[in-house]
């Protein structure tokens, strides 16, 4: 799917989400949120940050990616727009990215914050212990969705403005702060786009 092939009309069904387009999963999501009903745009440059009701960080390398926020003048425009309240979700390296905190990150590394958590990188193991597993989630109706964990990170702990929606194997794996959600794992790689609807109708719940 290309930025082209994508439609560009917004209606109060079809919200404007914007994908995180620096590095990582991107085509997969824009693929989801097409599913989940929304109207999804790729983002890399500040402008079009300012023209969209949402945003989802995808999967990738969270090191890369916030050095790439910051060459796209784009890591202080996202701040801002969590603190005023954008609807956001982020997976896996977007989950480290929306961390107010992180463990085993780099010295310089830079978040945009938005949830009041403490998230341990790579914490599930190296690419080669990937795995997939049945996750199930706070909002999510009609059973489990399946988790594809790839480098995951988990969440250590949360402060009180934090809801933990879902665990594994003792871990916590999905989050919600006010407008902002955070999963370990990649539900775009699935197939099943409800973890997708639930941000979705969050966002048209939002106006």
């Amino acid at each position: 799917m290309t930025t082209s092939s994508l439609p560009t009309a917004s209606t109060a069904d079809a919200p404007v989400i914007g994908v995180l387009a620096l590095q990582g999963d991107v085509r997969e999501h824009l693929a989801a949120l097409t599913a989940a009903g929304a109207t999804p745009r790729q983002i890399r440059r500040p402008e079009e940050l300012a023209e969209v009701a949402a945003l989802v960080i995808p999967g990738g390398e969270s090191t890369t990616m916030s050095k790439l926020a910051i060459v796209f003048g784009l890591l202080e425009p996202l701040r801002e727009r969590v603190r005023a309240g954008m609807p956001v979700y982020g997976t896996c390296a977007g989950m480290i990215m929306l961390a107010d905190k992180i463990l085993d990150g780099r010295d310089d590394q830079e978040t945009i914050g938005g949830i009041d958590m403490i998230v341990r990188r790579n914490a599930f193991g190296r690419q080669n212990e990937s795995f997939e597993a049945e996750v199930d989630i706070q909002g999510i109706e009609d059973g489990p969705v399946e988790g594809v964990f790839i480098r995951a990170p988990w969440v250590e702990s949360v402060g009180g403005g934090a809801e933990v929606l879902a665990t594994f194997d003792g871990h916590t794996v999905a989050v919600r702060q006010g407008n902002v959600l955070a999963t370990s794992f990649h539900p775009e790689l699935t197939g099943d786009h409800r973890v997708h609807k639930l941000f979705v109708d969050s966002v048209r719940a939002a106006g």
